[in-house]
């Protein structure tokens, strides 16, 4: 061939490939096929003259001539083959020089490299997911590694398992200008919950939309009516992260400035022209969409839109029962979600869901029966599912302790789960109350055996706990669990559910006991001192310093006291991120000898800490320590000392509530302190106990993640995050058999989860307590107007400071100051440090013997909780006056709006 001929030849090809890359609405027309799923849709919104960032494509057909030009193959190769070899292989000059003309035409602008797979969006299947996107590519060179990229990841893991048996096809790719959104979500035209069309159901969340696709982030949700445009529902959330571009080509959750936290990410003129852009959508296609969009600068840009693929999910309305009861039960039920353990309070993912169930079928009986009642009765209606909450059926709980003499009247227990949204003027408990027949006989004593035994073994078996805990942490550290075969994994997890039922049966006695000499400990005191008694239960001074949670604490502060003695270990802890705190001090001489030192014991005895404990996708310290460092960074900046806290203050209202009890005559006063010593006893041990119980916790997610990164290799899952959706109940079939796991861990099963998962998450929360049914489409109680909350006053004193309001402990703690009032949902064990430093605490949830009550007395720190609005209300900054003797918190002056003071 002459030079000539080759320069021609050459030229023919380029043409030939550039001919296959596509601007998106140009005036040529292209097969749908051709373009992808999301290509073909893309192409069609551009012609509509909708606002859609330009974009172009690469088309199947460039596709299959790189395939060609490379000799590849995918008949006979296995897909890991061909992915490697795509991921290796030089794209040809021909193909790269199309790719980047049609960049070049774009104007080299910041880009996002989409993969649109050729049954993508189409209305019979999404396989929105399935395959790879890079966003915030910035260069020739990075385009077309991300090319590349997207391409093989149609034999990614995720996507072959996601199509079965069915061919692979081709692929094109979408390489459109990048939006850097300020605010992005979703818009579905059909309510995905209740399935009417005539609601707009709108997600909208800080910067990228990526993070709530991921579910990654917190967002703002809206109702809109689109004939009218009246807005139905709003549902502004408090919103601390968002996914943001942090440096080319690298997208990460960053923290949302504390002036937006708060504020509707959506004004109302945006909220009425994205509702009029999604009729547009909705009325070319004559179909209802799931629609992708983005807000820059004002601008409103979609960036997708695809049938709605499912039906409306249908979802319990009514009940936490999982099944129709006789209709005196169905609607005589109480039902509360308040201090159950505070490992259960909060709103839970499926997988955190499914745990609880196992825990209520196979471990809550043997709980209740270790209390000292006899016949536990039938599990299934023990506790209920509702949203994403979980809650203690209290009627029948109330029934079943009525076994005891101590529990008879049933009072205590309704009272003391009733938060204020229930009148119990007219309550009957719809299963009525324990026999006092020869089988009640039976039960009483059986109780007065089994309390009699607790009375004499209840330090033994704190100790035995304690051992049985360090035991099996040392074990697990020693496991390398990743080399376990599945039967072998399937032992493991035998042994550590076994543990699991143990140390929650030996944890439970303290539990209820604790609650049960408090009560009589308040009862006594009105009883004895009349007016002079209320809440003097409060003010007795029990000196539980040495309580487990506030010597973790103390323990953490001591840590701090080492940092700050080694200058090169506080360099590297007070340096960066916090989140790279633990790597950077592994990686150095000295930080290595303080880990191995200090570290290492200090999670040997806290690292199975975590907020909200039974729910497994939450991480523990020992597997993310960030939070720990944050509280480090506190202590040597604030100079405080623990013991200094505990021992602080004399306050002359000890003196008064000695007094008043040494007015009583010595037989009552012998009683009452016997029963002060029960209660310090028994909280004492329980709190000691709860750290053994949430370490079997913590061994149970272990072996669950080490099967989520076996799945994750096997294609079933596309992330470990999507464990969240997994079923325990699956988890443990997968585990005992050798079926395929992904007729287990079906994909229709895990989005069908995600799907249910996400729409309780745009509702409300459901009350703390309620009576027989709650319409989840009635709008909650407002929260109240004005500059007073009222709830329950249960550490003494008053404090006058700024709100800090906390929502996530891993993002927010080194935000908080000392002097402060921390405002949260409900505190647990993890948030103890911090109240060291507190000047108040204030929570939506609680009541005298929840965590932040019992800890607060501790630290003479005033706390009023079961505000029910407290961190709807208030905003970090207003100056609040904290009463925890009248249990109320007034605002004496706003934040101010521009965040200064």
């Amino acid at each position: 061939m002459t030079g000539t001929e080759e320069a021609a030849y050459v030229s023919a090809v380029g043409a030939a490939a550039r001919d296959l890359v596509v601007v998106l609405g140009g005036p040529r027309r292209y097969a749908p096929e051709s373009l992808g799923g999301k290509g073909a849709r893309l192409d069609e919104l551009i012609r509509a003259g909708l606002p859609v960032p330009a974009a172009y494509c690469l088309t199947t057909g460039l596709f299959e001539r790189f395939l060609r030009g490379l000799g590849l193959d995918s008949a006979g190769r296995e897909p890991g083959g061909m992915r490697e070899a795509i991921l290796a292989s030089e794209i040809p000059e021909e193909i790269a020089i199309a790719v980047l003309d049609a960049y070049a035409e774009l104007g080299w602008p910041r880009v996002a490299v989409r993969s649109s797979a050729g049954r993508e969006d189409s209305a019979a299947q999404s396989f929105a997911g399935q395959h790879d996107t890079v966003l915030d590519v910035s260069d020739g060179h990075a385009l077309l590694e991300a090319v590349k990229v997207c391409w093989a990841s149609l034999w990614s893991d995720r996507a072959v398992a996601y199509r079965a048996d069915a061919d692979a096809g081709a692929i094109a790719v979408v390489i459109q200008r990048m939006i850097p959104a300020d605010v992005a979500g979703v818009l579905f035209t059909r309510d995905p919950i209740s399935g009417r069309t005539d609601r707009f159901v709108v997600d909208a969340c800080l910067g990228l939309g990526e993070g709530l696709v991921a579910g990654k982030v917190t967002a703002d949700s809206f109702v809109v009516d689109p004939g009218s445009r009246d807005v139905v529902e709003r549902t502004v959330r408090y919103k601390i992260t968002k996914c943001a571009v942090v440096r080319p080509g690298v997208v990460e959750l960053v923290k949302v400035a504390e002036a937006d936290r708060a504020a509707s990410s959506l004004t109302p003129t945006q909220l009425n022209e994205l509702v009029e852009l999604a009729v547009r959508v909705r009325d070319h296609y004559g179909a209802d969409q799931d629609i992708e969009w983005a807000l820059c600068d004002g601008a409103l840009h979609l960036l997708q839109a695809r049938p709605i693929t499912v039906g409306p999910v249908r979802v319990a309305t009514v009940s936490p029962y999982a099944e129709p009861q006789p209709d005196a039960v169905q609607h005589g039920t109480l039902w509360s979600r308040m201090d159950i353990g505070e490992i259960f309070t909060g709103a839970m993912t499926p997988l955190g869901l499914s745990f609880a169930r196992y825990y209520q079928y196979h471990v809550h009986g043997a709980c209740v029966r270790g209390a000292g009642v006899r016949d536990t009765g039938d599990p299934s209606v023990q506790m209920g599912y509702f949203q994403s909450y979980v809650y203690l059926n209290v009627s029948y709980a109330s029934y079943l302790l009525s076994q005891s003499p101590a529990m008879r009247d049933q009072s205590d227990a309704t009272e003391r789960f009733a938060s204020e949204e229930v009148d119990l003027t007219s309550y009957r408990n719809p299963f009525g109350s324990y026999s006092i027949g020869p089988d009640g006989w039976r039960s009483a004593l059986f109780w007065l055996r089994t309390a009699a035994a607790e009375l004499r073994d209840m330090r033994k078996r704190t100790v035995r706990m304690v051992d049985a805990r360090r035991y099996e942490y040392d074990r697990a550290s020693r496991i390398r669990i990743g080399e376990l075969d599945r039967r072998e994994l399937d032992i493991e997890m035998r042994r550590r559910l076994a543990h699991f039922h143990d140390m929650h049966v030996g944890y439970m006695p303290y539990f209820l006991y604790a609650f049960g000499y408090h009560d009589l400990l308040a009862q006594l005191c009105v009883a004895w001192l009349g007016d002079a008694g209320e809440r003097l239960q409060n003010r007795l001074k029990t000196d539980m310093s040495n309580l487990r949670t506030v010597e973790c604490a103390r323990e953490v502060w001591q840590l701090a006291q080492a940092v700050r003695n080694q200058p090169r270990v506080l360099e590297i802890v007070r340096a960066g991120a916090p989140t790279d705190v633990a790597v950077r001090l592994r990686a150095d001489a000295a930080g290595s000898k303080f880990w191995a030192t200090h570290m290492e014991p200090f999670l040997r005895e806290n690292g199975v800490h975590a907020h909200q404990e039974m729910e497994l996708t939450n991480p523990r310290w020992i597997d993310d320590p960030t939070y720990v460092f944050q509280l480090i960074r506190r202590y040597v900046d604030d100079g405080c000392s623990i013991d200094d806290v505990l021992e602080s203050v004399h306050d002359a209202r000890d003196d008064e509530a000695a007094a008043a009890v040494r007015g009583l005559s010595w037989p009552k006063r012998r009683v009452l302190n016997g029963v002060i010593w029960l209660y310090k006893t028994c909280s004492s041990l329980r709190e000691t106990a709860r750290v053994s119980m949430i370490g079997s916790i913590w061994l149970v997610r272990s072996a669950v993640y080490e099967v989520a990164d076996r799945l994750l290799e096997t294609g079933v899952l596309r992330s470990v995050d999507e464990v969240a959706y997994l079923d325990f109940a699956d988890i443990l079939r997968y585990l005992a058999g050798e079926q395929d796991p992904r007729e287990i861990f079906s994909r229709a099963n895990l989005e069908e989860a995600m799907r249910i998962s996400r729409n309780h998450g745009r509702m409300p929360a459901p009350p703390l307590s309620f009576i027989g049914e709650w319409d989840i489409t009635r709008s909650v109680k407002p929260p109240p107007d004005g500059a007073r909350l009222d709830g329950l006053g249960t550490s003494q004193g008053r404090a006058v400071g700024r709100v800090r309001i906390l929502d996530d402990l891993a993002w927010q703690a080194d935000e908080f100051q000392a002097g402060e009032i921390l405002v949260t949902q409900y505190t647990d064990s993890t948030w103890t440090p911090l109240f060291a430093v507190a000047a108040g605490i204030v929570t939506d949830i609680g009541s005298m013997l929840s965590h932040s009550s019992i800890v607060s007395r501790e630290f003479r720190v005033p706390a009023v909780v079961n505000t029910k609005y407290a961190t709807r209300v208030l905003k970090t900054g207003d100056l609040v006056v904290v009463d925890g003797d009248r249990g109320v918190v007034e605002v004496i002056e706003p934040a101010d709006p521009l965040g200064r003071g």
